[in-house]
């Protein structure tokens, strides 16, 4: 079978916000700049271009070249580095969590469409560089958010007590997740490479920010790929002036409960996915990140001692920047003010928050970037294969509920008809000339006549519903292993990219399964990539 792909709609596992903002329904428009087809890029690099300081670029520079001291890279990623003191770089930039061991499937596709976009953006506009960003999310703090990765449906788990930034956390005990993991793998050489890339980043580094940087730096390296970490000096103050209106104005919360009051009136099934605070800012040190909050004028870091005044927090912004730290709302606004960015590429949920925050950029005077839903993709292996095509089955009924699924297989497996439209429809053509024959007579007797026709249909629905269940019995063998494949390609009656992890697949390709996917994801072709491997 051919790598194929399947509207995001048609998987009917993407939120209704999603599926209208990649149909570029209207009533969007006012919460983006514009859509991220190639031809569009031209405008928004004449937008960023007036509006990002070269000073920035050298502040930048100068942190990338800091953070990477000790980092062994390629030189196409040096030269990306360099590039961005040119005023003619700009970056399109992914964000994600130090999961460990890179998590989820779908951290690879954010990484090789952020990558691939790059290359595509070059041929269009030669006179421009274009530099791929890995933001790595080092100052959360959800660490049960990523102390674990799946591998051939196993949880891979670390267990430790955890406060503060996750990117702090030393990499106590993952000695021992590194024998637990050894143990579910092969002897093959492509093991081997995987418990090397495991031991180099978490048994040779420091804490999780060195540990990630040095695991994506080594799978990504060749493709240029730029690893950024927010927590930075440097960074934040450039930051500063925009975090302390943050502080006294509250900005962000007013135009974000703006927006939001904007989309509820839309009507539609559009849930919000962050609710902004009134200061959208954590405070900050080892095993600490707590939010600042503001109490008849004095600002405290919740569950905490620490407290100032006006002037007094003012002056700890000025000494201290690192201290603070941007949340879910005001992180987009930290990245896109610090970089040359045109576009964000994200998941869904991310990107359905992205839409809650343009005016929050324009009360800033910040460029709102392009947002680019992250290529998806379900891998089918040839035992996936040759399953699918002994049950007859296509790889878009997969994506259905299983009760849906079983339904339609029965169905057309079926030997005898199980679908009683025809029956329903000869029945209501008989009442239409009962219809007919009441109101010649007594108008009263139509309610009647409707009672029976209601009547009549349950009936035939009742037998429908019967046959179908006797059917399913019948071929509940057959069923079972339709079943079976589809909970191997959607573990947990979820994607398969938001479950399985890379080394399952690097284990059985190697290299090639990263080349797989730098061929064939498409980051604007915006449909879901079915791909044989």
């Amino acid at each position: 079978m051919p790598s194929d792909s399947i509207p995001f709609k048609e998987t009917n596992y993407f939120s209704q916000i999603i599926c209208d903002y990649l149909d570029e329904k209207p009533e969007l428009n006012p919460f983006y700049n514009q859509f991220p087809r190639l031809e569009n890029f031209k405008l928004q690099i004449e937008e960023k271009a007036k509006n990002y300081d070269q000073e920035f670029r050298e502040v930048l520079v100068k942190s990338l070249h800091n953070q990477y001291r000790d980092v062994s890279t390629s030189d196409l990623t040096k030269s990306h580095i360099e590039s961005l003191s040119n005023n003619n770089t700009y970056t399109i930039v992914t964000g994600h969590q130090l999961n460990l061991f890179t998590g989820p499937l779908y951290f690879f596709y954010k990484i090789i469409s952020t990558i691939n976009l790059c290359k595509i953006l070059k041929l269009k506009y030669p006179t421009s560089n274009f530099v791929p960003i890995y933001w790595m999310a080092t100052e959360d703090h959800d660490f049960e958010e990523i102390n674990y990765f799946n591998f051939e449906g196993k949880k891979v788990q670390w267990n430790r007590d955890a406060s503060g930034p996750v990117g702090h956390l030393k990499l106590l005990g993952l000695d021992e997740i590194f024998k637990v993991f050894s143990k579910h793998l092969n002897d093959s050489e492509n093991s081997d490479k995987l418990k090397k890339l495991f031991t180099d980043a978490y048994l040779k580094n420091e804490n999780l920010t060195d540990a990630m940087r040095f695991l994506v730096n080594e799978l990504f390296k060749d493709e240029g790929l730029v690893i950024i970490d927010g927590d930075d000096k440097d960074l934040k103050t450039l930051f500063k002036p925009t975090m302390q209106k943050e502080i006294i104005e509250n900005i962000s919360f007013k135009k974000a409960e703006e927006t939001i009051d904007e989309i509820n009136k839309l009507g539609a099934n559009y849930k919000v996915q962050v609710n902004p605070r009134e200061i959208n800012l954590f405070y900050i040190k080892e095993n600490l990140r707590e939010r600042i909050v503001e109490l008849e004028g004095k600002f405290y870091v919740n569950d905490s001692d620490m407290s100032w005044d006006k002037a007094g927090i003012m002056q700890e912004l000025d000494a201290h920047p690192e201290r603070f730290s941007p949340n879910v709302i005001m992180r987009p606004v930290y990245q896109e003010q610090i970089l040359p960015n045109l576009c964000y590429i994200g998941g869904g949920g991310e990107l359905a928050y992205w839409l809650q925050l343009k005016s929050t950029f324009k009360a800033y005077d910040i460029t709102f970037p392009f947002l680019l839903l992250r290529n998806s993709a379900l891998i089918l292996t040839e035992t996936h294969l040759k399953k699918i095509d002994k049950l007859n089955v296509e790889v878009k009924d997969l994506f259905l509920k299983n009760s849906e699924l079983r339904t339609l297989v029965t169905k057309r497996v079926s030997e005898i008809s199980l679908d009683f439209s025809e029956q329903k429809q000869h029945l209501k053509n008989q009442f239409e000339d009962l219809y007919k024959l009441a109101e010649e007579t007594d108008a009263s007797f139509k309610g009647a006549v409707a009672a029976q026709q209601r009547k009549q249909i349950k009936g035939l629905e009742n037998l429908e519903k019967r046959l179908l269940k006797a059917q399913k019995r019948k071929v509940s063998d057959y069923l079972e292993r339709v079943t079976e494949i589809q909970n191997e390609l959607f573990p947990s009656h979820s994607l398969q990219e938001r479950n399985s992890n890379f080394s399952e697949f690097y284990m059985r390709y190697g290299e090639a399964f990263k080349l797989k996917l730098l061929q064939n994801l498409e980051p604007l072709k915006f449909e879901f990539l079915v791909l044989e491997i």
